[in-house]
């Protein structure tokens, strides 16, 4: 899902266009928070197929992070793992990066 652009109401006339323009602009809103609740991968808005690099103009904190949107499972037999995603371990334009992987077992 696309970031959520800025809210516009407009200037409803009455309640009820107010309510209609409240619902227009509320319903992406709910659909994406239900989303992330469910842990469905639709919700997040920054994923990507690799971590930030150099030439990047975005600023990240440390603690950010940006959900592997290629995963796939890697490594040698016995240790084969999946990354999920990348977490900021160093804040900057672009940040250190670090991979956050998970064991599969196989």
């Amino acid at each position: 899902m696309a970031r959520l652009s800025p809210i516009n109401l407009g200037s409803p006339g009455t309640i009820s266009a107010l309510v209609a323009a409240l619902k227009r602009a509320l319903d992406p809103i709910i659909l994406q928070l239900n989303d992330l609740g469910d842990g469905k991968a639709v919700a997040v808005s920054n994923a990507m197929a690799a971590p930030p690099a150099s030439g990047s103009t975005t600023t990240y904190a440390v603690g950010d992070v940006i959900k592997n949107s290629v995963p796939a499972e890697l490594g040698a037999v016995g240790a084969k793992y999946i990354i999920t995603g990348w977490i900021c371990v160093a804040a900057g334009t672009p940040g250190v990066w670090k991979e956050c992987r998970v064991l599969t077992g196989s």
